[in-house]
């Protein structure tokens, strides 16, 4: 593919750039004419030394540019995948969609007005995260100890990214000024060898005897510092600086020149990797190729016994466990196991990588993980990872093999309802790792599940204010549980483990980037929502367009060509795989119906500025039904409408009717009906539901099947992610047929 590229503004450019910039200045200037008398031999040395000071001028540009390896214009892309061989669709630029009206403009608005500023007094308060606190008192500006976790410098580059992708479309000053003094005390707790983690440096300012770098895998240094190159990267596409970039260009190579000293020291810190989608990113940032050798290297280093491309026995605590998805080397692995957080950022590094090398085995092992996910483990709202505690592999003949692990994936089909852990995290994890499964193959079921995460399993992570979070997201809710859960059932304003909040908010803002894709041969549409689109080919040749569309509460979708190229391209829509019946019209008339789903349907001709594509997606209320190796929800339903997911809140029930009351009728008859007052505007199904009066049940366990006849009772669901906003309440997503 043909590489675009969008100069940086003069103010914004590189050092290199404004020397040549001088350079050239004193090329145009006209000499003026000299007096016939004037000696000529002083004449040529002056041009000679003139000549000579270009000359060394230039070379002296040439050697900060190539020192500095900042490039000199760059793709503005959430993900770069522009110049990866082996992906066959790019994203377009950071500010080239902009949501008009409707679900997620809404969303976009909240979180530029009020979730990245509630989220930064959060973060900025000694009091409350002592995230930014650490900064100051590592950056010698302030004195005290670390407190917080070890992973809070993560929490806070999440965060940070999020306001950078939002100031790239909104060009709020305030928000860039604002990061241009983070950035400033950010850079001042840098070791010179660009080591950076709060944790250690305070501990080493301190002189502690234990102040030493990736002493222990749980210190989350890799995770901290992947988190940063991603944010930098962000933060350099959306306004040009490279002060945040050349922060993580020295982290980059300090990671680099561990891999080539000590490659057992990042295999045995590679927990929760982020830094593999981190350093990829920072490879197609900067084009330094040996960013992409440490990304390859990062994968192999995995296998326990592989240390620096050679088979040596393992040493005492290098084996790898399940946990970690490092027991098995990963290019064997078929299941997801462990860690849900870790194991998807794992598989989206691993896919980045491969969009840049090809490496077959990758993508394999990629393939078989995500099936086990998608058909095995997956909740039926996007979320992974079931269980709070477990063990892997469970069950197994070999008793010494099994190992703890949490916040984990299970057993396939192992799919609790209200021990579901889910945590969200994971959840944006998933999302991550489909985006770039799209990416590399165009197919269409990754961005099915990409959409079912976004609406559901995502955003029910965070109130609809904006202001209180979800760790973990359950799929029931009952009252009279005889245990605790470790954590709350109600969305907090401040979790002692913030790593979900800024997470969350990162992905909302950033949900445009993931609309639209573009290939050689067209435009690619992702999701759908109200938005416009400003962007360019491959091949340079712009082309803008307008969706307008009420969806997710409406199937109809209308797509204006506003400006396109003299040429035939493609229009590609993608046919969600719920959506049975879909039509196509082109300027009214009818261009495919009864289109296949899972698919991307290909409109392909000569556009003119006016033409319309309207897409309909049919809608209808659904009753899903789970696999019955799926124990938990055997003879349930989960009610879905488009790529809304419901749930049944006690709210909306009779006093003295609790959720496990409830049950439907198989038949039962859900009309929709849009509320504007309720959640802003949502789309709420009511129907008849069954209650069984008085179905008290105390310390029974067992008892006979009641013959008495349930009672009617009308019943009103929601969609799953506005659950919890109306105060304390039971909730089910699965309900009992009767």
């Amino acid at each position: 593919m043909k590489n675009r590229a969008h100069g940086i503004k003069d103010s914004a450019r590189p050092l290199g750039s404004a020397r040549g910039r001088l350079v050239r200045l004193r090329f145009g200037a006209s000499p003026r004419r000299e007096p016939h008398r004037r000696n000529c031999r002083l004449t040529m040395v002056k041009v000679l030394s003139i000549c000579v000071l270009v000359v060394t001028v230039c070379l002296a540009a040439s050697s900060v540019r190539s020192a500095d390896k900042t490039p000199q214009i760059a793709l503005r892309r959430t993900t770069n995948t522009s110049s990866s061989l082996y992906a066959k669709l790019q994203s377009v630029d950071i500010d080239d969609v902009r949501w008009t009206k409707g679900f997620w403009a809404e969303r976009f608005d909240l979180c530029h007005k009020v979730m990245i500023p509630n989220m930064w007094q959060l973060l900025e308060d000694p009091q409350i995260s002592h995230a930014y606190d650490n900064f100051l008192i590592a950056a010698g500006l302030k004195k005290g100890r670390h407190r917080g976790p070890k992973w809070h410098d993560g929490d806070f580059y999440k965060w940070l990214e999020a306001a950078a992708f939002v100031y790239g479309v909104t060009k709020d000053e305030k928000l860039n000024q604002q990061m241009d003094q983070i950035i400033d005390v950010i850079g001042r707790t840098q070791r010179e060898d660009g080591y950076i983690h709060t944790p250690v440096i305070i501990s080493q300012r301190s002189q502690s005897p234990d102040s030493t770098e990736f002493a222990n895998r749980l210190d989350f240094e890799t995770y901290n510092m992947g988190h940063l190159m991603t944010c930098a990267c962000i933060h350099y596409r959306a306004t040009g600086k490279a002060t945040l970039l050349n922060i993580a260009k020295k982290a980059a190579d300090f990671l680099y020149m561990v891999y080539k000293k000590s490659p057992q020291d990042l295999a045995n810190n590679a927990i929760c990797p982020s830094h593999y989608m981190g350093i990829i990113e920072m490879y197609r940032t900067t084009g330094e190729p040996r960013y992409l050798e440490l990304a390859k290297a990062l994968i192999d280093i995995r296998d326990p016994r592989l240390r620096g491309g050679k088979l040596t026995p393992a040493k005492a605590g290098e084996t790898g466990t399940d946990h970690n998805q490092d027991r098995i080397p990963f290019r064997k692995q078929t299941k997801a196991v462990g860690h849900a957080v870790r194991a998807n950022y794992l598989y989206a590094g691993a896919a980045d990588v491969y969009a840049e090398t090809g490496d077959k085995s990758l993508l394999a092992a990629l393939e078989a993980i995500w099936h086990d996910v998608a058909y095995r483990k997956m909740y039926v709202n996007g979320a992974t990872g079931a269980l709070y505690d477990g063990a892997s592999p469970d069950g197994s003949k070999n008793h010494e093999a099994i190992q703890l692990v949490h916040q984990a994936y299970g057993r396939e089909y192992q799919l609790p309802n209200i021990t579901a852990y889910n945590e969200s995290c994971a959840t944006v994890g998933f999302a991550l790792w489909n985006w770039r499964m799209l990416a590399i193959t165009a197919q269409a079921r990754f961005a099915d599940v990409l959409e079912l995460a976004l609406y559901n399993g995502v955003l029910s992570a965070i109130s609809l204010d904006g202001k209180k979070f979800f760790y973990t997201n359950p799929l029931r809710v009952v009252e009279d549980l005889p245990f605790e859960l470790r954590w709350s059932r109600k969305r907090e304003p401040y979790i002692s483990c913030f790593c979900c909040p800024p997470n969350v908010v990162r992905t909302i803002a950033e949900v445009s980037s993931f609309v639209y894709s573009i290939s050689d041969e067209g435009i690619w549409v992702n999701l759908y929502g109200s938005n416009v689109l400003d962007t360019k080919f491959p091949d340079d040749s712009r082309v803008k367009l307008i969706q307008e569309t009420d969806y997710p509460w409406d199937g109809t979708i209308r797509i204006i060509l506003e400006d396109a190229p003299a040429r035939d391209f493609s229009v590609f829509l993608r046919i969600p795989g719920w959506a049975n019946g879909s039509i196509v019209k082109v300027n009214d008339k009818l261009a495919g119906y009864n289109l296949k789903t899972e698919q991307y349907f290909e409109v392909k001709r000569k556009w003119s500025a006016g033409d319309v594509i309207e897409l309909v997606l049919p809608m209808p209320v659904k009753l899903i039904e789970a696999n019955p190796l799926v124990e938990e929800v055997r003879n349930q339903a989960a009610i879905k409408r488009g790529p809304i997911v419901y749930c049944l809140e006690s709210v909306d029930l009779p006093d003295g009717v609790k959720i496990t009351d409830v049950s439907l009728p198989p038949a039962i008859k859900l009309k929709e009906r849009f509320d504007e007052e309720l959640f802003g505007g949502a789309t709420i199904l009511q129907g008849k539901a069954h209650v069984l009066a008085g179905s008290t049940w105390g310390e029974v366990l067992y008892r006979q099947i009641s013959h008495q006849k349930p009672k009617a009772v009308d019943i009103r669901l929601i969609p799953y992610y506005a659950w919890g906003n109306r105060g304390k309440s039971e909730m089910a997503v699965w309900i009992p047929l009767r």
